[in-house]
């Protein structure tokens, strides 16, 4: 086929998508009745899908066919906060928050102006914090069921950097990581610009398949796995005690680096013991205080076994060299007054609040969520596409996530997740009705 005549059939199948002319969701020929409607060659035909989906334009599922995308979504599905517009409702984004919360820093902030260490603070910190403060993070952990010394925390810029020093740490370039199919969007992305391969354990309602990642294993040389055993993002898991063995004995034989992301984990009253408890040898906790305290307070920490530290500590130098120290001495204090303590159980409580209005609310519809976390995952009909879903609410003012942020497998399922932390419960309640009704039009 001369190279204008396959150009000329991508732009006009591109200006009729980016027109509107042809639907989001929108079925196309299959490549073989486009090749013979077309006159090409089947490997043509093929490209010009290509072509189309490398533009963002279509998207090809395994089984199913070729679909027409939502163009005017961001590729990401809406996942970054700045795609939500004003006047949106944000079921996208957690980011909770409780009264009096702004009173708490200002006090803070006036017992910080009057304490005798004050300069000290406007001076370079040591990488991994300075020692007082990782012995209160280590307290605050055992408080939690994690016991480690001072001397394996390192202090870091918010639990995101801490999987990101982690990654950069104890892995390179081309190494396999395995993680849950459907998995945190964060890790998935620096995965990608750590440029390391991340290979799918299949998963089931209650957790992943570890029959599964042992076979992998055999086949593959997998260096690590990073699991959310306490409270998984999206589903809603929590990793009963025998399945944690599991993987810990998996991770022992195949001789793995376990990455624990325990973001959520506070929303859990009385887990199963952490993996960092349970195999610490080879664990690395990573958690922070964007959720149970503020996102805007960018300060978490890693925990892990001593003979990695100094690597961790190389790549915070090399990153960020050290936490803000004013906002490390606020977040310290309120980890030792019982601040942080007290927002966690009131944060526990708010999650179960809402978490019980959307099951009175999208009773009848088939979705996963822990009856105290701040997200759901709704899974949509077979012959349902999440795109159309997710730009629908859009158009009733409320931004979702759809599957595509979460999935590291070759088959992205059609669904969506709600974040329920951000909004205030009077219009948590219209949103989710509103997404009752969008959703069961299809059922």
């Amino acid at each position: 086929m001369p190279r204008s005549r396959y150009k000329t059939l991508v732009d006009t199948y591109a200006a009729d998508i980016r027109s509107g002319r042809l639907a989001p969701g929108t079925r196309l020929p299959t490549h073989r009745q486009l090749a013979v409607s077309e006159g090409l060659a089947l490997v043509t035909a093929s490209r010009v899908y290509a072509e189309l989906e490398a533009m963002g334009l279509v998207s090809g599922e395994t089984g199913r066919g070729t679909f027409v995308r939502e163009t005017s979504l961001s590729a990401g599905q809406g996942i970054d906060q700045k795609d939500v517009a004003v006047g949106m409702i944000d079921l996208n984004f957690n980011y909770p928050s409780l009264p009096g919360q702004a009173e708490l820093l200002r006090t803070a902030l006036r017992q910080l102006a009057l304490s005798g260490d004050l300069e000290a603070l406007l001076r370079y910190q040591p990488h991994a914090g300075r020692q007082h403060e990782r012995a209160s993070v280590a307290r605050h952990l055992l408080s939690r069921g994690v016991s480690v010394e001072a001397g394996q925390v390192l202090i870091v810029n918010g639990a995101q950097q801490g999987l990101a020093v982690t990654l950069m740490a104890l892995l390179r370039p081309g190494d396999v990581i395995a993680a849950d199919a459907l998995t945190y969007s964060g890790f998935k992305v620096l995965a990608e610009a750590l440029h390391l391969e991340v290979v799918a354990i299949p998963i089931g309602d209650h957790g992943p398949d570890l029959a599964a990642l042992d076979k992998l294993c055999r086949s593959r040389s997998v260096r690590a796995v990073y699991s959310m055993p306490t409270l998984h993002n999206p589903l809603g898991w929590v990793m009963p005690t025998e399945q944690r063995e599991q993987l810990i004995s998996i991770a022992r034989q195949h001789d793995l680096t376990i990455i624990e992301d325990a973001a959520y984990a506070f929303l859990v009253e009385n887990p199963p013991p952490a993996l960092v408890d349970m195999a610490p040898e080879r664990t690395v906790y990573v958690s922070g205080l964007s959720k149970n305290i503020a996102t805007g307070l960018r300060v978490g920490f890693i925990a892990a076994p001593e003979a990695k530290v100094p690597a961790l500590e190389r790549i915070i130098r090399a990153t960020t060299w050290n936490t803000p120290g004013v906002m490390t001495a606020i977040a310290c204090a309120w980890l030792d007054d019982g601040t942080v303590t007290s927002l966690e159980e009131q944060k526990r409580n708010d999650a179960k609040a809402r978490q019980a209005l959307a099951a009175e609310l999208l009773k009848g519809l088939p979705y996963f969520a822990h009856p105290s976390s701040y997200f759901l995952w709704l899974p949509l009909p077979e012959d349902v596409r999440a795109d159309r879903i997710v730009m629908e609410l859009m158009h009733e003012q409320i931004s979702v996530t759809s599957a595509e942020p979460f999935s590291v497998a070759t088959h992205t399922p059609h669904a969506i997740r709600l974040a329920l932390g951000s909004v205030d419960m009077n219009v948590l309640r219209q949103a989710l009705i509103t997404v009752r009704n969008v959703v069961g039009a299809y059922l």
